[in-house]
């Protein structure tokens, strides 16, 4: 992923307001960031931890960004292990959270939302490239796909993911 500014970051969004978008706090490590091991931004705010947010490239190349609401910590699961849905990788439940999205415009003001179960730290990029382990029994699943193919999919996935909520 191309690294992004600040102003690019807070005009991406699509389903919040631009004042939500000017409040929302970066990630810590914002100017540290491995951009060239990044497919998407994607960080829980660290001044609301019940928000995340995520921006991609986009399927024409623009940043889209979504804002997202965070299950707060007394949610359980009763299933052993889930799979993120964004990049498939297979985790313990805690470490896959469901993510909800207010749509954009008229339908997300009127309440409307849709979900996805993703990686809780948000990380799928690290986790696609090797650089951060799940915590799951038995290890990692393999597969047989190429490093680009994991990364072609991921973005897939995200794109449908951002198409639902953009409209």
């Amino acid at each position: 992923m191309e690294a992004l500014t600040e102003k690019q970051i807070r005009s991406s969004f699509v389903n919040c307001t631009k004042g939500e978008a000017a409040r929302l706090k970066l990630p810590l490590d914002f100017a540290e960031l491995p951009w060239e091991q990044l497919d998407f931004l994607g960080w829980v705010d660290p001044g609301a931890p019940l928000r995340a947010h995520m921006v991609s490239p986009g399927t024409d190349g623009s940043p889209v960004g979504i804002t997202l609401r965070v299950p707060g910590a007394n949610r359980t699961s009763a299933l052993k292990s889930s799979i993120c849905q964004i990049c498939l990788t297979g985790h313990a439940a805690s470490g896959v959270a469901l993510l909800v999205a207010p749509l954009a415009g008229a339908r997300g003001r009127e309440g409307n939302t849709v979900g996805t179960y993703i990686c809780a730290d948000i990380a799928c990029s690290l986790y696609i490239r090797g650089k951060r382990q799940p915590k799951l029994r038995g290890g990692r699943h393999e597969e047989t796909l190429t490093l680009d193919e994991k990364i072609a999919r991921a973005r897939a996935n995200l794109d449908a993911f951002a198409a639902r909520v953009a409209g």
